[in-house]
């Protein structure tokens, strides 16, 4: 498991290699292409990472465990809710973030509530609204808390009986 970021990487260089022997300017163009995704998620990588560290500097295991660990009841999944609802970029970059606050206590309910609630974006609200009225608008939300809390309640069990 610890090699796999590894293997993937050479893996792709092997294909490289391959693709070059073949056509070498379909190399260069894949290697443009990645390089303009890398500047294009540069500031969002720089962005989680700046979170982590802070994250790593002020959240302690004590005070994580307190308000998202085992123990927290009510308090943790409405933090959970709300984080997951306000966060911002591509999800796949929360990843990193989440991986490190699991590691110092955070439940795993909790992590599955905060990525579900990602589906509720603040600044498209209004669209919703326009779209498909208050009402459903209202149920739609209403949906998707509650629904996140029974994933992360079904997401705990299933941890507890894997592991």
């Amino acid at each position: 498991m610890a090699y796999t970021g590894w293997y993937f990487s050479i893996t792709v260089c092997v294909i490289y290699l391959i693709t070059a022997t073949f056509n070498l300017s379909k190399v260069f163009f894949a290697l443009d292409q990645f390089k303009m995704i890398i500047l294009k998620i540069l500031p969002v990588l720089l962005l989680i990472f700046i979170l982590m560290v802070v994250t790593n500097y002020f959240v302690n295991p004590k005070t994580l465990t307190k308000y998202m660990g085992k123990n927290s009841g009510i308090k943790g999944w409405i933090i959970a809710i709300i984080a997951g609802i306000i966060s911002t970029g591509p999800i796949y970059m929360w990843y990193p973030l989440l991986n490190d606050l699991q590691k110092q206590g955070m439940r795993t309910g909790l992590i599955a509530t905060f990525l579900y609630n990602r589906a509720v974006k603040i600044p498209l609200l209004p669209m919703l609204i326009i779209y498909f009225g208050l009402t459903y608008s209202i149920v739609l939300l209403t949906s998707i808390i509650f629904v996140s809390v029974a994933q992360g309640i079904a997401t705990e069990k299933i941890m507890e009986i894997i592991e």
